[in-house]
């Protein structure tokens, strides 16, 4: 008896792109015909460095006085530059019923010094210049240089007084606790966001109950996967272990789809070093876990002595729209379904005691309870489907130990954006296509 082959088996389009594995030879097809639409021209690749910024930014000149503030569009991502002094302004237009997010990435030059207090703050304000809020993020106790993000907001409240309505708004961004070490300019990047107002008023309070026990971790064989550079280039993960190695002084970037109504937990624990040196470096692993809107929800970090360590996070509760009303930071940033970003940083340091070579890293995610209906928005957030999980996201990576396939998930995803065409268009096609092989197959089993 013959059995379908499910390993070693390559397909190869006509389009002149290379392989993949045969079940994403249905996705080539596709293209291959899709090729001949017009599509959007490719643009220009992100700046080079530790950081990867999105490829599709457009730069923005940060103005020195509101009067000269260049404006932001939500839905589009900017690269701009801080300097060591002085506050950045830009302009926001926001109506009176959307709530708006701001994240501002900072990157330090690699190799410059900094300090444990050394950072950005991000805030939001009105035109009389009333602060609807503000954040700060720092490098903390690695003392080693590494992307950090802070977010400002503008929330629209029914019984609210200060910032409401609509109008011009401003985001500012500057340095804190500068140090004479690290004069030079930081890069940012700065990802403005909408949120719709509900169609029907909900909760008005956060859930007093939730499950906070601390499940078993997985176990199991680890499944490769390359962390990317950025926010923008985050690699799918999804429930299961996976396998990457870091460097000293490098950043990873992953994402996890989290659906209304379910509960994310991590683990990421570091290898021992194959030296086999001793030596201790404080705040060595930092394993931070960023929300749709990219604030901060927790982080967990470990020191490094040459032996295994593992950092996890605390238990969080299920996604739910009313967690935006508790006063507890872990809680409150758990308000949106969507993409998390888990951001891995290994600390410069670690290369003087135990060698600039990569260490072993696994990251060990799971997501459990029902999912649950959405809140109800109005209309589409922006940008659009940024609160939700994509049937994108579903087909490359279902539930399930291990993920669907390694790396060969976001090849998918990758073959679709080189197409230059719209995805969700492009998807119903491949659906199409995976349902007709299986049903064939199918029949093709019973006849044997």
């Amino acid at each position: 008896m013959i059995g379908r082959r499910t390993t070693g088996w390559y397909a190869r389009t006509s389009c002149g792109r290379p392989s993949l594995h045969a079940r994403v030879a249905a996705v080539g097809a596709v293209l291959c015909a899709a090729a001949l639409l017009p599509g959007p021209t490719a643009s220009a690749a992100g700046t080079p460095g530790p950081y990867g910024f999105a490829e599709d930014a457009r730069s923005v000149q940060g103005a020195t006085s509101t009067t000269d503030a260049e404006r932001l569009s939500p839905g589009t991502t900017y690269t701009s530059s801080l300097p060591t002094t002085g506050k950045l302004y830009y302009s926001l237009e926001l109506d009176s019923t959307s709530n708006a997010y701001v994240s501002a990435t900072a990157v330090p030059p690699e190799g410059t010094t900094v300090s444990a207090s050394d950072g950005i703050r991000v805030s939001v304000q009105d035109a009389n210049g009333s602060s609807c809020s503000f954040e700060t993020a720092s490098i903390g106790s690695s003392r080693s240089t590494h992307p950090i993000t802070a977010v400002g907001a503008r929330e629209a409240k029914p019984t609210g007084t200060l910032c409401q309505g609509g109008g011009t708004y401003y985001v500012v961004v500057e340095r804190v606790a500068r140090t004479e070490a690290s004069p030079a300019a930081w890069d940012l990047e700065l990802t403005p966001v909408l949120e719709p107002r509900l169609k029907r008023t909900g909760e008005t309070s956060a859930p007093e109950a939730w499950n906070s026990a601390s499940p078993a971790p997985l176990t199991g064989g680890a499944t490769r996967r390359t962390g990317g550079t950025g926010f923008a280039s985050a690699r799918l993960l999804s429930p299961g272990v996976w396998r990457d190695d870091i460097r000293p002084g490098q950043t990873l970037f992953y994402r996890v789809p989290v659906d209304w109504g379910r509960q994310l937990y991590a683990t990421a624990d570091l290898g021992s070093a194959s030296s086999g040196d001793r030596g201790f470096v404080p705040g060595a692993l930092d394993m931070s876990l960023y929300n749709p809107v990219r604030d901060k929800v927790e982080d967990a970090g470990v020191s490094y002595d040459g032996s295994q360590k593992s950092a996890v996070l605390d238990p969080l509760p299920p996604v739910a729209y009313p967690n935006r009303y508790a006063a507890v930071g872990r809680v409150n940033t758990m308000r949106f379904a969507g993409s998390y970003y888990l951001v891995v940083h290994l600390a410069a340091q670690v290369a003087d005691e135990f060698g600039d070579v990569p260490i072993g890293l696994k990251l060990r995610v799971r997501v459990e309870g029902a999912t649950k209906a959405g809140p109800g928005y109005s209309g589409q957030s922006a940008p659009e489907g940024l609160f939700g999980i994509t049937a994108q996201d579903r087909a490359a990576a279902p539930e399930g130990h291990g993920g669907a396939g390694g790396e060969d998930a976001d090849a998918t995803m990758k073959l679709l954006a080189a197409g230059g065409i719209g995805t969700g268009s492009v998807l119903l096609a491949v659906l199409g296509v995976w349902t007709a092989v299986a049903r064939r197959r199918a029949g093709a089993g019973a006849g044997a």
